[in-house]
């Protein structure tokens, strides 16, 4: 089974499909919109990345230059024309991701493209007050797809939509469990562009490779023996390619925690039958995602540490996409603890389009040759 055009680009076929048939397709920035309340709608959710974007010239002209290079293409491949969707749902997560969704909400007005545009207000904290307010905020976005679809998001549609994505959620799972293996027979590359593919299709399509793919890896037999075993950290990471360089440079990546890896789906939800949305809104709120939130922390870090034990690491790789303060900081963070647990690790900073690809190879196999003596 072939997985390598899985997760190049944008991969819109699948969009395109999809509107041809006359469907709504929804764009998503940042990981606190719920993909189960637009599948409710009948709408695809299209969780936008930046995967081998080589000129972000627009997307700069209009973000300014001292932003992260995954936003700006973003931006450029909504400007461009690569991404050609009904709308955007975002939320203010991150700042600078906020600024996708304002230029376009200012370059599509100008262009006279109608579109669908809702951005949802994410609190950042962990508490029942918070967890409450996003549910009224939840709810602010249900009405509005509800007008915009003329279909109306009951409890059991929620319901259908949340069983549908914590099937994809086990099978992912399972995926990530072929890693716990002596020598596993999936690389993290592979299981990267699995993970990205859940963005090229619907939901329904993704499980049914899925479960391909499994059956598939049942089958097979390691490739190659690796030397060590080495979980990667930090900033949206939607590039195959850097995952291909690390393990060329002989340290196998069997964990990850960045926003389309593992924690894309990851955890199931568990849910109130009478009161689906806010059982989303404390979903999305609290599990783990990113440096955010002024009272997650811990629980990132906590992850981390079970995900080095859970699946045998030799070595954590933390990397920070640049430009990008939450991550600046919390790798310097992160590291401290690691230290104190005596868990070696490397701090490595990367722009969105490779570059210095020698440079990574040579600092990833340095730190292979650590972890080997």
């Amino acid at each position: 089974m072939d997985i390598n055009n899985f997760g190049r680009g944008a991969a819109t076929e699948g969009i395109k499909k999809w509107r041809d048939e006359g469907k709504k397709a929804l764009g998503i920035v940042c990981c606190n919109v719920p993909f189960e309340l637009l599948h409710a709608a009948g709408v695809f959710p299209v969780r936008l990345r930046a995967t081998g974007c080589k000129d972000c010239s627009i997307g700069e002209a209009h973000m300014g230059a001292q932003n992260c290079g995954f936003t700006k293409s973003i931006l450029q491949r909504l400007c461009d024309g690569t991404y050609d969707l009904d709308g955007l749902v975002a939320s203010n997560s991150c700042t600078i991701a906020s600024m996708v969704y304002s230029n376009w909400e200012m370059v599509s007005k100008k262009e006279g493209k109608k579109q669908f545009l809702h951005q949802i207000d994410a609190p950042r904290m962990c508490n029942e007050s918070s967890a409450k307010y996003f549910s009224w905020d939840l709810e602010d976005l249900k009405k509005a797809l509800e007008d915009y679809t003329g279909t109306e998001i009951t409890n059991e549609k929620l319901r259908a939509s949340v069983d549908t994505y914590n099937e994809a959620r086990r099978l992912v799972k399972q995926l990530y469990d072929l890693h716990k293996a002596d020598e596993p027979v999936v690389s993290g590359e592979e299981t990267l562009r699995l993970t990205l593919a859940a963005t090229e299709m619907p939901i329904e399509e993704y499980i049914g490779l899925l479960k391909s793919y499994l059956s598939y890896a049942a089958d097979l037999k390691p490739k190659k023996t690796w030397p060590v075993r080495v979980m990667v950290v930090g900033s949206a990471l939607d590039d195959p390619e850097y995952i291909k360089a690390i393990e060329d440079s002989g340290c196998l990546v069997v964990a990850d925690m960045h926003t389309f890896g593992l924690r894309f789906l990851r955890d199931e939800i568990v849910y109130d039958e009478n009161d689906v949305l806010g059982s989303l809104s404390s979903y999305y709120l609290n599990r783990s995602s990113c440096p955010r939130m002024v009272d997650g922390s811990d629980a990132l870090h906590e992850y981390v540490l079970k995900a080095v034990e859970e699946y045998r690491v030799d070595g954590v790789i933390l990397e920070k996409l640049s430009f990008c303060d939450k991550w600046k900081t919390e790798v310097a963070v992160f590291s401290d603890i690691l230290n104190k647990a005596g868990i070696p690790n490397l701090q490595l900073e990367r722009d969105e389009q490779m570059s210095a690809q020698g440079q990574l190879g040579i600092r990833v196999e340095a730190f292979r040759e650590m972890l080997e003596n």
